[in-house]
């Protein structure tokens, strides 16, 4: 499976100033991999160590040299990696924090040699060091799970070959849209997890991919063990199991723990956060750009690293989201926003912070929620998840009226269409709707 993020490497590779590059993403979701892959179709020579495996590195890293560290990692691997044509890859950076602090001096020390650095849960691991991320000497590329172009253009590429603005306006064949609504059902179940996408691209055995969806949840679990221990780990858990019951609703820190304190689970799910096990929607006002300057942080709500792990960890199967009508299906739970949220979240590319904002209004009768704000054209863009007339959308109007915008997306089951809607003031606004499997065309 191709990964959209192998360009961005290569955008780095070529840059005239070139920092060591430091990959963030949850664990599993291809860091590794992508670094191989980028390595064998640039015909780079791979120096790659694995820093678990490599503890009596740590001394090396500890002197903070640049120049020590290559020579002593070189006689591990019988090759020199600061050889022309190489690139050298510190694989399971956490292992030895040391090893974070010291890119800055291959930044200063030794500019010429491509520095790439991965790592699991690197956040758990500087939060229990002194020092931090050696920010301006690094350069940060996030990754996120496989998207649903990627899934589609492994398992079927004519299909995925349809998927361009042009066809989706003009109108796709009832056979298209059939299949591709079929396709967007089997990635909500399988996900974007790169090892669970492989499980079903080889197998075409759900009960495969559980399997593997499985192994993943499980060695969270287990490396939460590695950072906390006694009460500490048993909230960590706690945490990580109600995180995809919550999916989608305003965070209340009771939902999570009824035994700790509000600030204690606070600090566990800001850590999940760091970590990307949980992707945060921040309420903002929404009334211009830039949206994050009207952000309010304490209100927010999550969402989980993957809709597929979403749907295994709450038990959902393939007979059951097979059998849900298209409005069902939209409309049902949390799963079709949480689709559409995690691609909004990683929207900016790879190399930008992801983030992502809702707009939110409490007050009694008139509380009223949109699923996602983003902003496109130097504009406010209200987006929701929802089946139904335009008569439904009554948080969506009550938006458009209050901020006075004039353009706003929904995505349901249906076709591609754009409408005029009118709203209680005598304004208009233009709503368009796009199809679930049209998310990263928006």
């Amino acid at each position: 499976m191709k990964r959209a993020a192998l360009d961005s490497m290569k955008e780095w590779f070529a840059g005239r100033n070139r920092h060591p590059l430091v990959i963030r993403g949850a664990r599993q979701v291809g860091k590794s991999t992508l670094v191989r892959d980028f390595a064998q179709t640039e015909g780079l020579s791979l120096h790659e160590i694995n820093l678990y495996r490599n503890l009596d590195l740590i001394p090396a890293f500890r002197s903070l040299d640049p120049k020590r560290i290559c020579r002593e990692i070189s006689d591990k691997l019988s090759a020199d990696v600061t050889s022309p044509g190489g690139i050298l890859f510190l694989d399971e950076l956490q292992a030895i924090p040391e090893s974070i602090d010291s890119l800055r001096y291959f930044y200063e020390d030794m500019p010429q040699l491509p520095v790439v650095s991965a790592g699991s849960l690197l956040e758990f691991a500087l939060s229990k060091h002194n020092f931090s991320m050696p920010v301006g000497r690094v350069e940060y590329m996030f990754l996120g799970p496989a998207t649903f172009m990627e899934f589609l253009s492994a398992e079927d590429a004519y299909l995925s070959g349809m998927l361009d603005m042009r066809r989706v306006e003009s109108g796709i064949s009832d056979a298209a849209h059939g299949r591709l609504m079929e396709a967007v059902r089997r990635y909500m179940l399988v996900g974007g997890m790169p090892e669970a996408s492989q499980a079903w691209l080889d197998t075409h055995d759900m009960a495969e991919v559980a399997k593997v969806q499985r192994r993943i949840v499980n060695t969270y679990i287990d490396d939460f063990a590695k950072y906390a221990n006694g009460a500490d780990l048993a909230l960590m858990q706690g945490v990580f199991r109600a995180l995809p019951v919550h999916v989608g609703e305003k965070v209340k820190y009771v939902n999570y723990s009824r035994d700790c304190k509000a600030a204690k689970v606070a600090s566990v799910i800001d850590l999940f956060v760091k970590a990307r096990i949980a992707c945060p929607v921040v309420h903002s006002d929404s009334n211009g750009m830039p949206l994050g300057a009207e952000e309010h942080p304490q209100v927010r709500k999550l969402l989980y690293l993957d809709v597929g792990l979403l749907n295994y960890a709450n038990g959902v199967t393939w007979p059951q989201l097979s059998s849900l009508d298209d409005v069902e299906l939209v409309n049902k739970g949390a799963v079709a926003e949480q689709l559409v949220g995690q691609h909004l979240f990683f929207s900016k590319g790879c190399f930008e912070e992801p983030r992502l904002n809702y707009w939110l209004r409490e007050g009694g009768k008139n509380n009223a929620e949109v699923d996602f704000v983003i902003d496109r054209d130097a504009a406010v863009l209200p987006v929701e998840v929802k089946a139904g007339s335009t008569g439904s959308l009554k948080a969506l109007r009550q938006m458009m009226v209050d901020k006075r915008l004039k353009r706003a997306v929904r995505f349901d089951a249906g076709r591609f269409s754009r409408q005029e809607v009118r709203t209680s003031d005598g304004s208009a606004y233009e709503l368009v709707t796009l199809p679930l499997y049209a998310v990263q065309l928006l």
